[in-house]
């Protein structure tokens, strides 16, 4: 797992390790390991003798970071170049440092770099770049290497630009290859449209972790978490005993919703599934494994719901959404059942103790708060979640998953290929199999998106995906998940 803080929390961190440390300290080791980074990155175009290094240095430490870093490259004999973009606010004595070991300032942009190292600002800045900023990261896709490519693009920290503590860019940004931080991950390297921009995060170990007192703002699952949480079958497992999961689904109009749900609710742990709707004929014919009834109230016994997907909003779609809230059972609440929820009729039949889970993509999520969920996507669920006392998972290429108690996980496997119809019908169906195996609320909703991800990325192997594409390919999804951690 991998967790990232929020500025002031590593602000904080900061303070109290300088404070026992010789002035300095912080700054040598962060410059000593983003060096080390791009003379990586230098020996395999040619080494670093001879090459030709540019850097982008704005006010602050973050500049000074990579005019120390620079200084160690030019010891090497890379040829540095340092183009200023403040020159009354750069750091001195980074400055000087350079100087002394062969480097030295330009005025304009190059034609030709080997490497590009971006210090114009780092986590203490808020909003886009300044003009001058961003015409100069517009062209930087116009130089080129000693190889006649594109020179790689090191940003410092964070890739200028971007918003650090949501992972918004609200402007120009540098788009880099790599990108070497400090101490921990911050929110910008894995939520929103700033993730994709850092490229490659490498993380440089300056001592701050144990003095980083507070919880995460983020926390990244990686496939031993997935693996460690999914249920696994002993000798008097049955199918009950994995679990029964309820899928009231789909109507006379929309069939396809109870086929795909279902279809994910197969793929998952549980050992039954138990449709109910009117789409009961054609998920028998589709899942003969499947047992169906027209309505809840006669599904028999499960383990949790899953409610929503092509359920329609008429009167019997509400008389079916009360009777799922109406049990003392985990529930999923998806696209349809979303909607019946907007006018507040259903605010007596939220105040349950089971656990609930919500999964919005933006335009339900701004259907039922009012407001999109702008550029804090996870500020937005955290208050959702809080409001609904339900996890939310909030659909995206980061899709958020948060808590009543204000714990945020992000799914590093989104891919834009599961923007097809029916996606979330089949990530519904296996966060309920989840859910009534067992798990936890937010464990099924950050196991299910992130197993969902991956069977998005195997189904465009084979070409353009469809939502039963992603359907078919969880099985083997989940067993090389959980096959990863039992063969280490």
């Amino acid at each position: 797992m991998r967790q990232a803080w929020r500025v002031a929390d590593v602000r904080a961190a900061e303070k109290a390790l300088m404070a026992t440390l010789p002035e300095g300290t912080l700054m040598q080791r962060a410059a000593a390991g983003l060096a080390r980074r791009c003379t990586m990155l230098l020996a395999g175009s040619g080494g670093v003798y001879g090459a030709q290094v540019l850097l982008l240095i704005g006010s602050g430490d973050n500049g000074g970071d990579a005019l120390y870093a620079g200084a160690r490259l030019a010891e090497r004999g890379a040829q540095v170049r340092a183009l200023l973009l403040n020159p009354d606010k750069v750091h001195l004595a980074g400055l000087a440092a350079l100087r002394r070991s062969g480097g030295f300032t330009v005025r304009d942009l190059p034609t030709r770099s080997d490497l590009v190292l971006d210090g114009i600002v780092g986590i203490g800045a808020s909003g886009g770049l300044r003009p001058e900023a961003a015409a100069i990261v517009r062209t930087l896709g116009g130089l080129r290497s000693r190889d006649g490519g594109r020179p790689p693009v090191v940003a410092v920290d964070v890739p200028s630009g971007v918003t650090v503590d949501t992972g918004d860019v609200p402007g120009d940004a540098v788009h880099a290859d790599v990108t070497v931080t400090f101490g921990c991950l911050k929110p910008a390297h894995v939520v929103g449209p700033a993730a994709p921009l850092a490229g490659q995060v490498d993380l440089v170990d300056i001592g701050l972790r144990p003095t980083l007192r507070s919880d995460p703002a983020v926390r990244v699952p990686d496939a031993d978490d997935i693996a460690g949480w999914l249920p696994s079958l002993g000798s008097a497992s049955d199918k009950y005993s994995r679990g029964v999961v309820g899928v009231a689904t789909g109507s006379a109009t929309y069939p396809g919703a109870a086929l795909l749900s279902v279809a994910g609710a197969l793929a998952g742990p549980a050992g039954m599934v138990r449709y109910a709707g009117s789409a009961h004929a054609e998920v028998v014919r589709a899942h003969p494994s499947v047992v169906a009834a027209p309505r809840v109230g006669e599904a028999g016994r499960v383990q949790a719901w899953v409610c929503g997907s092509g359920l329609g909003t008429d009167d019997g779609a509400r008389t079916e959404l009360r009777s799922v809230l109406a049990t003392s059972l985990p529930v999923l609440l998806d696209a349809d059942a979303l909607t019946l929820l907007v006018d507040g009729q259903h605010a007596e039949d939220l105040r349950r103790d089971a656990p609930l889970v919500l999964t919005p993509h933006d335009g339900e999520f701004k259907r039922l708060a009012g407001e999109a969920p702008g550029a804090d996507r996870m500020s937005a669920a955290c208050r959702m979640a809080a409001w609904t006392n339900a996890v939310v998972l909030l659909k995206g290429d980061r899709t958020i998953v948060a808590t009543p108690a204000g714990e945020v996980w992000a799914n590093p496997t989104g891919t834009s290929v599961l923007a097809t119809a029916g996606s979330g019908d089949v990530l519904a169906g296996l966060l309920g199999s989840l859910l009534a195996s067992g798990l936890a609320p937010e464990r099924a909703a950050v196991a299910a998106a992130y197993l969902h991800g991956l069977a998005g990325r195997r189904a465009a192997l084979d070409g353009p995906v469809t939502a039963p594409d992603v359907a078919a390919a969880l099985r083997a999804t989940i067993r090389d998940t959980a096959g990863s951690a039992t063969s280490q």
